[in-house]
């Protein structure tokens, strides 16, 4: 027999008692959401998920953020990733800042004049916020757009202007848009913590030794100061280092004398961090430019605390077919004469990188006169390459010849069989002392072989004095920002590495390990699909219709079937 039919009101009843159990359910949801926070990434590189470093640094800000992001607009597909991620990272963290942070994305090109737009432009110019033209590859076809790929953080009356747009130039544009996107946590973050008050630590910048001048480290000096209190400090009179955080060699070009490299020796294996960019040959460019000159190495007295630490500065160059220009008189143009960029291999572009967060995704750097670095036996120490040259480098032994007309010469390819050459090595660990065991230079004192001081550190060395010198405006005098070269006008990445190794070095909440997230890129085959475009576009519109209308049809047929037996009463 069919089943009998409910009584209205039973039914009623029961309608009401369900309604009220799912309103009941979502409630208790809502109370439980809220007394226990938690959040799920289900991405295989997490991310979506800040770091242990950034959510402690969101969860006590101090004061409100506001972060305004130029990048609102009509873009192309590959653009709008890059957008999209800003928003979605800006989202996230605005979880943990909570109402002192704030974002809020503007349109640089939304003016609805040409002079008001222009206008804004200016605004921004005036800020150092340049426009970048990229281009990509959308549907076969070659798309460009102008953007300011910026955001400015701002805080208690002080501004950080952060590139959004990073990674190596000389990636494709979908790798380069790629290598933005996983840095823009620690870019983001890393604004918010320079705003963020707190005490500052000291950094010290070595002079006596013929080291850069004020106006050739100004940039290097101003760079840091924005983070860190730097002071110029001459060894032969203080008494000890024990005050600052991180040391800068930059350059030295006479020797240090023996008390000197105790206190740098000290300094280090105490738990100071140092940095050092030095050059192991001498090379004079103007008897370069006139009649050519032999480049004898540099003795500046670091060699034997370098060895004992870890590594060894070779006296030797390094010609590289990737390399930087110099200028050359290559004719008249009337009666001046015509000058042109050549390429000059001692000036290596260096564009290969370990992947260790001081160098992970970073432009070129540009290095002159640099030299090989090989490693000796450290007890305690890791050691990890941070720069290598390009697969066609060529060594030359000390001496080396060195003239400026050579570069009008065509490079023979068949010599440069020298591949990834280390240039830049960070040092880690507890570094023991040059002096143990001895008596302190100038005195009697003798130096224990652990002294109770003795901390772990960190050092880096660059085998290139002139990594952290500044061009200097033939005008004015003043300094380009590090890393500019004015012949080819462009910015190469030296200024990011030196700002990133320090912060690496003294940042104790472990930001800089944000720099080694990593996001896939999961491309498509894209000759499948040109070719399979159709059938895909016709399968996603039809599919779904399909779908739907069977699903009707079995729902209609499932209701007919079980009320066909129940009699109206």
């Amino acid at each position: 027999m069919p089943e009998q039919q409910l009584p209205n009101q039973s039914r009623k009843r029961r309608d009401l008692l369900r309604f009220l159990a799912v309103i009941g359910a979502l409630l208790l949801m809502n109370f439980i959401g809220q007394q226990f926070f938690f959040r799920l990434d289900l991405t295989e590189e997490k991310r979506y998920t800040m770091s242990g470093a950034t959510r402690q640094l969101l969860t006590n800000l101090k004061q409100p953020i506001t972060v305004t992001v130029y990048l609102s607009g009509d873009f192309p597909p590959a653009f709008r990733r890059l957008q999209q991620a800003v928003r979605e990272t800006l989202t996230e963290m605005q979880v943990y800042g909570g109402s002192n942070l704030n974002y809020v994305f503007i349109d640089p090109s939304a003016a609805g004049t040409e002079k008001g737009r222009n206008q804004y432009y200016q605004t921004l110019f005036k800020k150092g916020l340049t426009p970048t033209n990229l281009g990509a590859n959308e549907n076969g076809k070659r798309v460009e757009k102008i953007i300011f790929p910026w955001a400015t953080v701002s805080a208690g009356g002080k501004e950080q202007q952060v590139l959004l747009l990073r990674g190596n130039q000389a990636a494709p544009s979908d790798v380069r848009l790629n290598q933005s996107i996983e840095g823009l946590e620690y870019e983001l973050a890393s604004a918010i913590r320079k705003l963020s008050p707190g005490k500052r630590k000291l950094i010290g910048v070595v002079e006596g030794h013929g080291e850069l001048s004020n106006a050739e480290a100004g940039d290097l000096v101003g760079s840091l100061s924005q983070y860190y209190d730097v002071y110029r400090v001459d060894l032969s009179k203080v008494r000890d280092l024990r005050a600052l955080s991180a040391i800068i060699v930059a350059k030295p070009t006479t020797a240090y004398t023996e008390p000197e490299k105790f206190k740098l020796d000290q300094f280090v294996t105490q738990g100071g961090n140092a940095l050092f960019f030095v050059d192991a040959m001498r090379v004079n460019l103007d008897s370069a430019a006139r009649t050519g000159m032999l480049s004898f190495p540099q003795p500046v007295g670091l060699d034997d605390l370098l060895f004992k630490y870890g590594v060894r500065v070779n006296a030797d160059l390094i010609l590289d077919l990737n390399s930087g220009v110099i200028p050359l008189v290559t004719g008249k143009e009337g009666n001046k004469p015509k000058v042109e960029p050549m390429p000059w291999q001692f000036y290596p572009l260096v564009n290969n990188f370990s992947s260790h967060p001081i160098t992970r995704n970073l432009d070129a750097v540009y290095t002159k006169f640099v030299s090989t670095i090989d490693t000796v036996k450290a007890t305690g120490i890791r050691k990890t390459p941070l720069l290598f040259t390009s697969r066609y480098s060529r060594v030359l032994p000390s001496p080396v010849p060195v003239n400026l007309n050579d570069a009008r010469l065509q490079p023979d390819r068949k010599l440069y069989r020298d591949k990834f050459e280390p240039v830049g090595y960070l040092l880690e660990g507890q570094f023991r002392s040059l002096y143990a065991n001895r008596t302190q230079p100038g005195t009697t004192q003798f130096q224990p072989a652990t002294s109770p001081q003795a901390k772990p550190s960190k050092v880096l060395v660059v085998s290139d004095g002139d990594f952290v010198r500044s061009e200097l405006d033939p005008k004015t005098g003043r300094p380009f920002r590090l890393g500019f070269d004015r012949l080819a006008n462009t910015e190469f990445a030296n200024r990011e590495l030196v700002l990133n190794a320090v912060d690496y070095m003294l940042d104790e909440t472990g930001l800089i390990g944000v720099r080694s997230k990593q996001v896939t890129l999961r491309p498509l085959d894209k000759l499948k699909v040109i070719e399979q475009r159709r059938t895909w576009q016709l399968l996603n519109l039809v599919a779904p219709l399909v779908l739907l209308g069977v699903f009707g049809a079995v729902r209609a047929w499932r209701r007919k079937r079980r009320y066909a037996g129940f009699k109206t009463t």
